[in-house]
């Protein structure tokens, strides 16, 4: 081979080199010109040009041009002009620019104000962005409680007169696009109603009032301000079914509730019996220690009776004589208590007085 080049001359060999690079050109351009002149001309024939470099550079920077050129395509002819840089932004931060366009064409279509930086955020924060709009121009219905978050199908409340019902609602809400970013999500608005109806109920004075007037509970419900901070606009509160717990199978509620009320009734009065009883034979008792302590201080006055006498003759305040009375005084007493008999001096004793 080194003779063959030798021979040739160094021109030669620079010619040959040209060529084969020129070969190696033309094959890199045949293979881009095969690869994208059908996006090309599609694009091309749709109103969406798109330049054959900003193709090559798509699939230098991974960047799927089908996706770029289709959604630009789709955008174009509704209405949205909409640039191929800010497509390949948005997928190269991991975003679904189809679905980001569906959701511009959507709103676009329904008269609702979005532009592509607010769509684009929407889709990269998580949201489903083509729902939201779709819920925005179809309100959609969320059951409360949620059976899939709570594994309960009803609310449970108890009215002020101790009655338990149980209540379903279903909230009709609409999709806040301004607030989608940051907004709370379908479990904050559940918890919100449930916990508005379960304070509703447990504001009415009986369970008939709720049961005679179940909207009451959801124009209370509705007109609190639910919706505030979270990515919705409640439109509707409807409650959907409410009954008094235990019950479902009574042909007669109100006589089965008013024999259960009875029968508490009846507990309640006899605890209070009780309790009154109780007392009583407490003051009973505190009477009793009562006069027990009455008595030992009259025992104590009594056994300062001769300490006095006593004190009298040293002082000389009292003779001889005056005692004499004193005793006759106390046997006379004596006297008359034995002449009046034992049943006397019980109810003396009864009386205090013995």
């Amino acid at each position: 081979m080194s003779p063959l080049l030798a021979q040739l001359g160094g021109g030669s060999v620079l010619s040959v080199v040209a060529i084969v690079v020129l070969v190696l050109v033309l094959l890199g351009l045949g293979f881009f010109f095969i690869r994208f002149i059908g996006l090309y001309i599609q694009a091309l024939s749709s109103g969406a040009s798109v330049t054959f470099a900003s193709l090559v550079g798509m699939w230098l920077r991974k960047v799927n041009p089908k996706v770029i050129v289709l959604s630009r395509i789709q955008a174009k002819k509704a209405g949205i002009d909409v640039s191929t840089n800010e497509m390949e932004t948005h997928y190269l931060s991991r975003g679904s620019v189809p679905r980001v366009v569906n959701a511009l064409i959507a709103a676009n279509r329904a008269n609702i104000d979005l532009n592509w930086n607010t769509a684009c955020a929407i889709d990269l924060a998580g949201r489903d962005i083509l729902e939201a709009v779709s819920t925005s121009v179809n309100p959609k219905v969320i059951d409360c409680p949620s059976v899939n978050a709570s594994g309960l199908d009803k609310l449970d409340a108890v009215a002020q007169d101790g009655v338990r019902l149980l209540c379903k609602a279903r909230v009709t809400v609409r999709a806040n696009l301004p607030r989608l970013i940051g907004g709370a999500t379908e479990e904050t608005i559940i918890a919100r109603v449930g916990q508005a109806i379960v304070s509703a109920i447990g504001s009415a004075k009986t369970y008939k009032d709720v049961l005679e007037n179940p909207d009451e509970i959801a124009k209370k419900a509705l007109h609190s301000g639910l919706d505030s901070g979270t990515a919705f606009e409640i439109l509707s509160v409807d409650i959907a079914d409410i009954s008094v717990a235990g019950v479902n199978t009574e042909a007669n509620v109100g006589a089965k509730l008013q024999a259960e009320q009875a029968e508490a009734d009846k507990r309640r009065f006899q605890a209070e019996a009780e309790k009154r009883r109780s007392l009583a034979v407490a003051l009973e008792q505190e009477n009793r220690a009562k006069i027990e302590e009455n008595r030992a201080l009259l025992v104590l006055a009594e056994a300062e009776v001769p300490k006095a006498m006593a004190e009298a003759f040293r002082s000389g305040n009292l003779g001889v004589m005056d005692y004499q009375r004193i005793q006759n005084v106390a046997a006379d007493t004596r006297m008359r208590d034995g002449i009046a008999g034992p049943e006397k001096r019980e109810k003396f004793d009864e009386d205090g007085n013995g």
